[in-house]
């Protein structure tokens, strides 16, 4: 297991992740990953939902200058060019195989849930489907877990290191898609 429990989020943090997704959060359990700021860039969200649905997606990116970044990845096709990579590359397939057993441990650590048994999220072990997933993964593991969040990360236009919250005021809320 690379993280949880998590300590229990805030009245604050949730204030926070729901302004930056732009609706209400659901199921967060703890902030996996944080801005240089202090806020949430990466929630940890329960593998159930509080309405009985299961939920694979156990680190959610909620940053929404993080979110913005990821998403012109996908949209330039950087994706595809992660799939030849982890086609290619035998040790990106054994650490991306490593990061998808982390994902799971740390998800059962804290709830097993049957319906999505196996199940990580963003296509790990095998497929590049979504990049939203993978970088709050290694967010909040930390680098050197997931290979591609790395990847993912260190292509993207933003930084974990450089606060970019004030560019998103309340005014303009925006969402995270992870």
């Amino acid at each position: 297991m690379t993280r949880p429990p998590f300590p229990p989020p805030s009245a604050d943090d949730i204030r926070l992740v729901s302004h930056q997704l732009g609706r209400p959060a659901r199921g967060v359990i703890g902030i996996a990953a944080r801005c240089v700021c202090g806020a949430p860039t990466v929630v940890a969200t329960a593998p159930r939902l509080d309405d009985g649905t299961p939920f694979p997606t156990l680190y959610y990116l909620s940053h929404p200058a993080a979110t913005a970044a990821v998403s012109t990845l996908e949209a330039t096709g950087v994706m595809s060019e992660f799939v030849t990579e982890l086609e290619q590359d035998a040790a990106l397939r054994e650490g991306y195989a490593r990061a998808h057993e982390a994902y799971l441990a740390d998800r059962t650590g804290i709830e097993d849930v049957e319906e999505i048994r196996g199940i990580s999220a963003g296509g790990m072990p095998a497929r590049v489907k979504c990049l939203h997933a993978l970088a709050a993964h290694a967010l909040a593991a930390g680098p050197g877990l997931n290979p591609i969040g790395d990847l993912a990360l260190a292509r993207s236009s933003w930084s974990p290191r450089v606060c970019q919250c004030a560019d998103y005021d309340a005014a303009d809320p925006q969402g995270g898609e992870a």
